[in-house]
């Protein structure tokens, strides 16, 4: 005969909790969020303007969705061999499956310049 194993309340939480995938998280005010996967899932990493910034190594020509909560655009920047080139993302704008990011280098609040992309 088996005896029922008694656990805390608390306890079995933590197990089911386990299992289960973090929600993605919401961009803060006025930035724009970047992920590893489609739909805004995976890995994460958020820019906030102003100025240029590169993006993390993981997230280096892997960028799969994005989602602004700026109030303002900013620019998805690729660098090239001889150029560079931008990427407009709006104010509020999302993409849940972003080829573009496929290029993402760095995001900056201005073009810095480069061609259109």
């Amino acid at each position: 005969m088996f005896r029922r194993l008694a656990l805390p309340a608390a306890l079995l939480a933590a197990v089911a909790a386990l299992g289960t995938a973090p929600a993605a998280a919401a961009p803060a005010a006025g930035s724009v969020c970047f992920w590893t996967g489609a739909g805004q899932h995976g890995t994460s990493w958020c820019y906030t303007p102003p100025g240029y910034t590169d993006v993390p190594e993981f997230l280096h020509d892997k960028a799969a969705s994005f989602r602004s909560d700026a109030d303002t655009a900013v620019y998805a920047i690729d660098w090239a061999r001889d150029t560079c080139y931008h990427r407009l993302i709006r104010a509020h704008d999302l993409a849940d499956n972003w080829a573009w990011g496929a290029r993402l280098d760095g995001v900056s609040d201005t073009t810095m310049g480069c061609e259109v992309g």
